[in-house]
């Protein structure tokens, strides 16, 4: 099947003994096939589309809009529905608030969402927790798919090309254009048809047990835990000298988020890390000193100048300065375990090819067989043998799911039992200073 431009119909194909007939490499898909709905944007509304979604049939199809980049935090301003018996349903959730009503509606329905995990934490903020999932994302990874956006999938498995032009804009915007609604509804138009097709290709791969385990794990995930210190992910810190200014930093990112919250726009649209890192790096006193501050320009910096140099005089002022770095969990950077654990340096290369090899024997991307984080902290702190049944203990305390703990493990093993030239090498040189 023929690949073609998002905002393009595909060429057609041309059958010998048949020239006269133009027949589509895929069918491109521009319109819903029962009509764009009318937007859910009232509580009666709302009710009447539940009562709709109850009385449908099947796995009921899901996808979200976000205004990442525009507006503070990553709720849903639009959520797409489909299912079988019900048609297309687009809700705007800053007109109705929460969404328990669909939720209970679809209690015992098996959602379906691609790439779930962009979806799942927004559709909790609106009260919507699925009771069975199916991801055609990652089931297109575990299948091993060289392209896993949705469109690609679409047009690989379905024969049905989709646009994507308006997959970036601001859907914060209202009222919503016709156009990004029809986009937003062909989202979710054929995705049912989608998990049939990829349930299809996973089992006649032997990979639908391992997918469905993967699906309930993303499922049932926790949300994740609040960020320590999330300022001092500001992009460029490492341009930061002395405690003084990453405490002015640290004011400066605190200030921005308030500010972007309160006024409901992304921090970055406010000012960007960079006119952050350059405030906190020269200390202005002034106005005049701060506005001149490379990359310190626009709107919020000028007529919000007192807050940002409150900021800056709280840290000059402070007698308590934040920390060069905090105690973490986290493993130390790779490119360090040679000199603080040489051991683990040594294991991790030598795992590293060994899991790819075995990724490629099964068709799926490295990071889906095991989480990259997974395999550096199995490196970093190995169980006391190389036994089978420890490394799938040592496995499993980690995280990782019991399909990947079945085929890893024994590659793994494999791999720690295998002699390595430096293991000579010490052995020699061992010998020779015992003589």
């Amino acid at each position: 099947m023929s690949s073609t431009s998002p905002s393009q119909h595909p060429s057609p194909t041309v059958v010998e003994g048949f020239e006269e007939f133009e027949i589509p490499d895929s069918v491109f898909l521009d319109q819903p096939m029962d009509g764009l709905p009318p937007l859910v944007d009232t509580t009666r509304r709302l009710e009447l589309a539940a009562e709709q979604l109850s009385e449908g049939t099947g796995p009921v199809a899901l996808d979200t809009e976000r205004a990442s980049g525009f507006r503070y935090g990553q709720r849903a301003f639009l959520v797409q529905l489909r299912r079988e018996g019900t048609g297309t349903v687009l809700i705007d959730p800053e007109a109705t608030g929460s969404l328990a009503i669909i939720d209970e509606a679809l209690r015992g329905t098996e959602w379906v969402l691609h790439a779930a995990t962009q979806d799942l934490p927004c559709l909790r903020e609106l009260d919507m927790h699925p009771d069975a999932l199916f991801d055609t994302e990652l089931g297109g990874r575990i299948a091993g798919l060289s392209r896993v956006g949705l469109a690609a999938e679409t047009e690989e498995l379905l024969g049905f090309t989709m646009a994507k032009e308006h997959s970036a804009v601001d859907w914060s915007t209202r009222p919503l254009p016709e156009p990004w609604l029809t986009y937003a509804a062909l989202d979710v138009e054929v995705l049912v048809q989608l998990r049939y097709a990829m349930e299809e290709l996973l089992r006649s791969q032997g990979k639908l047990e391992w997918a469905l385990e993967e699906f309930e794990a993303v499922r049932t995930a926790p949300p994740a835990a609040p960020r320590k210190d999330p300022w001092r992910r500001t992009s460029g810190i490492t341009k930061i000298r002395g405690r003084r200014q990453l405490t002015a930093l640290r004011n400066l990112w605190t200030e921005r988020e308030e500010l972007a919250r309160h006024k409901d726009i992304s921090p970055g649209r406010l000012l960007p890390d960079s006119a952050l890192v350059a405030v906190a790096q020269a200390m202005p006193r002034s106005v005049p000193q701060l506005l001149r501050t490379p990359g310190f320009h626009g709107r919020a910096a000028s007529k919000e100048a007192p807050r940002w140099l409150r900021a800056l005089s709280e840290a000059r002022q402070a007698e308590e300065l934040v920390p060069q770095s905090v105690s973490s969990d986290s493993l130390p950077p790779v490119k360090s375990w040679t000199v603080k654990r040489p051991a683990a340096a040594e294991r991790l290369r030598t795992l590293k090819p060994a899991v790819a090899e075995r990724a490629a024997e099964l068709g799926m991307p490295t990071e889906n067989l095991v989480v990259p984080e997974h395999l550096r902290r199995f490196s970093w702190d190995p169980p006391a043998s190389a036994e089978l049944d420890q490394i799938a203990e040592r496995l499993a305390e980690i995280g990782a799911r019991r399909w990947q703990i079945d085929n890893v493990a024994p590659t793994l093993q494999k791999a720690l039992r295998l002699p390595r030239p430096e293991q000579h090498d010490d052995a020699g040189n061992a010998d020779a200073a015992a003589s």
